[in-house]
């Protein structure tokens, strides 16, 4: 099969972060498909973009084609973000035919976190008769109307809302990542006879890298060998991870046995290491990012991994953390503090769920596991690694989407 999937954001083990479209081509490619992704050269997630002379530059990623769309640079996320969208949907929908005629696909995916693209990929589907599917990540008009109060009278939601119906309307399938974003589809007044849920994953069979040591992993390594109980947070400090919550409940618990960590960076970091030494969390730690490479080694030292997302209504879709399958794959019990319409930490039986944003909940999960005996700490770790292994890994994702795309 030839499969031609747009995304706007699209990564790889070599640029970055979006991981998602490189881990299922890979997989496809590993299958015998021909995979071609089209993606922008810039956005703001990737750690290196690539630099094009071009308008469309073709390079080979591990048997995967990538077309690099020349795309504006832009800081922040305001009406440069904007311009950097609209163009590159625009110079494929401009350049649809000739794509289509290139490279010839069977299924053409639009999968960008915005709608627009499928507008291209329609165009691209009906130059040869091949079949259109929609990938939805976010929920495109609904995530700024929920989380950042624009009006539906806005006529960039007007906008949003027509791309996110249309791709509702006329693809083959709808796939996403949100177990639950088919009543979401209901609302809009469509049937979800063809939603498809595959969601996140992992890469299984990959070979730990050995330990380049760290200071901040030697710290840890040390507390842990004093006997303390390490409950950590590891990723990026941003407003959305509820770590306010977290930080206060250290202050609710009196046994300096018990420290929590906080490992990362982002733009919150400064105002949370202020909040703490405001209310005198002595036993919260802050560390500097640590390698990713390195990041198994700080999870075996670790005795608990914290999950924590503030209360959205969106939330109400489902989630599918990244970070989550990460800690479970990792053999981590979980203090999971996320209030979603899907709980996988119930499901797997592998840790302990406390209220969203409520220190007082979280300080009382973080003693209920103290106080557990090692052997169950144990069982729910290894809880974790098999619902992980059996409902995350990409191989069987991967064919789970193939299945939708057949």
């Amino acid at each position: 099969m030839n499969i031609l999937l747009i995304n706007h954001y699209a990564g790889s083990d070599y640029h970055g972060m979006e991981f998602r479209p490189y881990l299922m081509a890979r997989e496809w490619v590993k299958c015998g498909h021909d995979v071609t992704i089209i993606a922008c050269t810039y956005t703001h997630l990737r750690k290196v973009n690539p630099k094009t002379d071009k308008d469309f530059q073709e390079e080979i990623i591990d048997g995967i084609r990538y077309v690099w769309v020349k795309g504006r640079e832009y800081h922040g996320n305001g009406a440069q973000r904007l311009i950097n969208m609209i163009g590159f949907y625009k110079k494929v929908k401009w350049n649809a035919n000739k794509l289509a005629e290139k490279y010839k696909p069977d299924s053409v995916i639009a999968s960008s976190t915005y709608p627009f693209d499928i507008y291209a990929a329609d165009k691209i589907a009906k130059a040869v008769g091949a079949k259109l599917f929609f990938e939805l990540h976010d929920l495109w008009p609904l995530s700024p109307i929920e989380l950042y109060g624009f009006k539906e009278s806005n006529p960039l939601i007007k906008y949003l809302q027509r791309a996110e119906d249309f791709a509702f309307g006329k693809t083959e399938k709808v796939i996403s990542i949100l177990p639950n974003a088919n009543l979401h589809m209901k609302e809009r007044g469509f049937s979800d006879d063809k939603f498809v849920y595959v969601p996140n994953g992992v890469i299984l069979g990959i070979e730990q890298p050995e330990y380049t040591e760290e200071d901040q992993i030697e710290t840890i390594r040390a507390l842990k060998e004093s006997g303390h109980f390490l409950v950590a947070y590891t990723g990026n400090h941003s407003g959305a991870n509820g770590l306010e919550a977290f930080i206060k409940a250290c202050t609710l618990i009196d046994d300096p046995t018990i420290k929590f960590l906080l490992i990362g960076k982002g733009s919150d970091k400064p105002k949370l290491m202020d909040y703490a030494k405001t209310i005198g969390a002595e036993n919260v730690l802050f560390f500097d990012p640590v390698r990713k490479d390195n990041i198994p080694y700080v999870l075996e030292l670790i005795d608990i991994a914290y999950m924590g997302l503030k209360k959205e209504s969106l939330f109400r879709f489902g989630i599918s953390p990244n970070k989550l399958f990460d800690y479970l794959l990792a053999k981590k019990p979980v203090l999971y503090a996320v209030e979603a319409s899907n709980n996988p930490i119930l499901d797997a039986d592998c840790g302990i769920t406390a209220q969203a944003e409520n220190p007082e909940a979280i300080a009382a999960a973080v003693t209920e596991f103290f106080a557990l005996p090692e052997e169950r700490l144990t069982e729910m770790g290894e809880n974790a690694y098999q619902y992980v292994i059996q409902n995350h890994d990409y191989k069987v994702l991967a064919d789970r989407f193939l299945d939708a795309l057949r």
